[in-house]
C-alpha cells in the first residue's frame, strides 16, 4: 500500500500531465488557422488580433481571458469545431484602467458569430456590466454564420442582443468603444454607430446595412465597399464613425488615447497593500487533491495554497464532527483582499449540519459584505428517509436561497463533483457567480455515472420483469460501464468549457491568481445590501 508521500507524488505527476495538455489544447485558439491565415492577414495589411490586443493593453500586464474553451469540438453539423468559438474576450489594462475586450477571431470563417460566438460575447457583456468596465470592441466580422442563422439571429440572446447591451451599458456610463478593422454589415454596422467614440481604418474598414452585392439586388445601384461605407463616408460625410486613421496601429493608438481620459477605477473595499504567499506551493496543492475526482479530499489543504500566508481563519470547525465539516466555512485574505470561503470538504455530501452552517455563514459574508469563494466539491445533497425527515430539502434550499439572494461578488472554483443540486447550493452558473472557473479535476452533470446508471438499470430490469424478458446479465454490464463513461465525459471540463458552462479551465498552478484577479475586477463597483426574502431558521 502506498504511503501519504506516494500518493501526493502520484497525484501531482498525474495533474501535471492533465495540465500540460490543458496548455497544449490552448494553441490551436492561439492560433487559428496557422500560418496560412497568418499570411492571408498580411496580404490584406492586418495582423491576428491578438497581436492587436498586446499592442493595446499596457505593457508587461496580462490578458485575463475568459471565454478561451468555447467552441471546441461543439458538433454543430455545419462546423463542428470552432477552436475559441470565434471570438476573444478577457480584461486587459489600458492606461492602468481594467477594460473587457472583444476581438473577432477574422481567421475563423471570417469572424462570423455562431450560436456560440454570441454566447461567448454576452457572457463577456454581462461580466462587463457586473463589473462595470469599459468595453473596448475591435470589429471585423462577417457578421451571422448564416447557415446557422435560425438559432443565431432572432431571439433574445441572440444577435441583436449585443446592441441592446452595448446602450444600456452606455446608458449607465460604462463606455463602450469600438476599432473597426474590417467589414461590419447589417446588423453589426451598429456594433461602429452604437459606440460612445468608434473608430475606423482607411481601406480595411467598412460599415453599411447593407453590402454591395445587396445593393444591386435590391436598388441595381452599382458601388464599391469603399464609397458605400468606408472609413472616409462615415468620418466625413455620415457621421457615423469618430475617427479616421490610416493603418491597425494607428487605430490602437487611438483607442488609448481616449481611454487616458477616462476616470480611474477603485476597488470597493480595503485591501493592504502587501501581502505574504501561501506556503505551500502549486506543487503542494496538486498533490494535496487526488486524481480520483470521488475520492474525498481535506480541503483546507486547498484552502493553504492559496490564501495569503496560508491562513484561514475558520467559523464553526468544530461544529456536528463528520456531517458539519462536510462544508468548511471561513475567511482568507487573497493577495491583500478580504474573501469569505464556503469549500466542500471530504467527501463533499451534504448533510443536514452543513447546509445549515453554509447558510448562516452566506448571511454572515452578506450582512457585512464580504465577498464569497465557493470552492466546489460536492456530488449533491445527502439522501434517504432520515435526512428527509430531518429537513434536508428545507435547509438545502436555504442554502440554494442564501446563494441566490446574497448581493456580493461571487467566483465559483470547481476542483471536483459538481453534481445535482449542489451545483446551485455551491454557487453554479445559474446562481450568477461573477466568474466561474473548472480545474481539469471538475465533473458537471446532473448526477455522478454510478448513480445514473444504477437508476436507469433499474428501471430497465423492471421493465423487462413486467414484460416477462430474460435479463442478459453481460448486456447490463455492458450498459452500466457505458453510462458511467458517458457521464464522465459529458462532465468533463472540456466538453462543459465548449458549451460555455464555466468562464475557463484553468490549471493548478495558474488558480490563485486567477482567483485573485476575478475578485479584483468584481470589486470595482459598490457592494449593496443583501436582501434574502422569506429565509428563517
Amino acid at each position: 500500500m502506498a504511503t501519504l508521500e506516494e500518493r501526493r507524488q502520484q497525484n501531482y505527476e498525474f495533474w501535471l500531465q492533465q495540465d500540460q495538455e490543458l496548455l497544449k489544447r490552448r494553441e490551436e485558439a492561439y492560433n487559428v488557422g496557422g500560418q496560412k491565415q497568418i499570411d492571408r492577414l498580411a496580404k490584406q495589411g492586418k495582423v491576428p488580433v491578438r497581436e492587436l490586443i498586446a499592442q493595446l493593453m499596457d505593457p508587461d500586464s496580462e490578458f485575463f481571458e475568459v471565454g478561451l474553451d468555447a467552441g471546441y469540438e461543439i458538433g454543430y453539423k455545419e462546423q463542428p469545431h470552432i477552436p475559441g468559438g470565434g471570438l476573444v474576450t478577457g480584461v486587459g489594462k489600458v492606461h492602468g484602467k481594467d477594460c473587457m475586450i472583444f476581438a473577432n477571431e477574422s481567421r475563423m470563417t471570417a469572424g462570423t458569430y455562431y450560436p456560440i460566438t454570441l454566447k461567448k460575447h454576452m457572457r463577456a457583456q454581462r461580466i462587463a456590466e457586473e463589473c462595470e468596465l469599459t468595453c473596448i470592441y475591435i470589429a471585423d466580422s462577417g457578421g451571422i454564420f448564416l447557415p446557422l442563422q435560425l438559432y443565431a439571429f432572432a431571439d433574445e440572446g441572440m444577435f441583436g442582443s449585443m446592441f441592446y447591451n452595448m446602450t444600456r451599458m452606455s446608458a449607465k456610463g460604462i463606455k463602450q468603444y469600438t476599432l473597426s478593422t474590417g467589414g461590419n454589415t447589417a446588423g453589426g454596422a451598429y456594433i461602429v454607430y452604437l459606440a460612445c467614440e468608434s473608430i475606423m481604418i482607411d481601406q480595411m474598414a467598412y460599415a453599411f446595412l447593407a453590402g454591395p452585392p445587396m445593393v444591386r439586388s435590391a436598388i441595381g445601384e452599382e458601388v464599391s465597399a469603399e464609397d458605400l461605407g468606408g472609413a472616409y463616408v462615415h468620418t466625413q460625410h455620415s457621421g457615423g464613425c469618430d475617427h479616421f486613421v490610416g493603418t491597425q496601429q494607428e487605430g490602437i493608438a487611438k483607442l488609448r488615447e481616449i481611454i487616458a481620459f477616462d476616470p480611474p477605477q477603485e476597488l470597493q473595499v480595503h485591501r493592504f497593500p502587501s501581502w505574504n504567499e501561501p506556503h505551500y506551493s502549486a506543487e503542494d496543492l496538486m498533490g494535496f487533491v487526488s486524481a480520483d475526482p470521488y475520492r474525498p479530499i481535506n480541503v483546507r489543504e486547498v484552502i493553504q495554497c492559496i490564501a495569503d500566508d496560508s491562513y484561514f481563519q475558520e467559523y464553526k470547525a468544530n461544529y456536528a464532527p463528520g456531517r458539519g465539516d462536510n462544508i468548511i466555512c471561513g475567511k482568507i485574505w487573497l493577495k491583500g483582499m478580504p474573501i469569505g470561503v464556503i469549500a466542500s470538504n471530504n467527501t463533499g455530501v451534504i448533510y443536514i449540519e452543513a447546509a445549515r452552517k453554509a447558510t448562516e455563514w452566506v448571511l454572515r459574508c452578506g450582512n457585512d459584505k464580504t465577498p464569497l469563494l465557493y470552492i466546489q466539491n460536492s456530488p449533491g445533497y445527502m439522501v434517504g428517509s432520515t435526512e428527509e425527515w430531518n429537513g434536508i430539502g428545507k435547509y438545502g434550499a436555504d442554502m440554494v436561497r442564501a446563494c441566490a439572494c446574497v448581493d456580493v461578488p461571487k467566483v465559483q472554483w470547481v476542483i471536483g463533483p459538481d453534481h445535482g443540486a449542489a451545483n446551485y447550493g455551491m454557487c453554479g452558473r445559474a446562481y450568477r457567480p461573477r466568474f466561474v472557473f473548472n480545474t481539469m479535476r471538475a465533473r458537471t452533470t446532473v448526477m455522478a455515472g454510478k448513480t445514473a446508471a444504477f437508476i436507469l438499470e433499474t428501471i430497465e430490469r423492471k421493465n423487462k420483469k413486467i414484460k416477462g424478458e430474460e435479463i442478459d446479465e453481460e448486456k447490463m454490464t455492458d450498459f452500466r460501464e457505458k453510462m458511467v463513461e458517458k457521464y464522465d465525459r459529458d462532465g468533463h471540463p472540456y466538453v462543459t468549457g465548449s458549451m460555455l458552462f464555466h468562464d475557463g479551465v484553468i490549471t493548478w498552478a495558474e488558480s490563485r491568481d486567477k482567483l485573485a484577479r476575478a475578485f479584483e475586477l468584481s470589486l470595482y463597483k459598490p457592494i449593496p445590501d443583501s436582501k434574502f426574502g422569506n429565509l428563517k431558521f
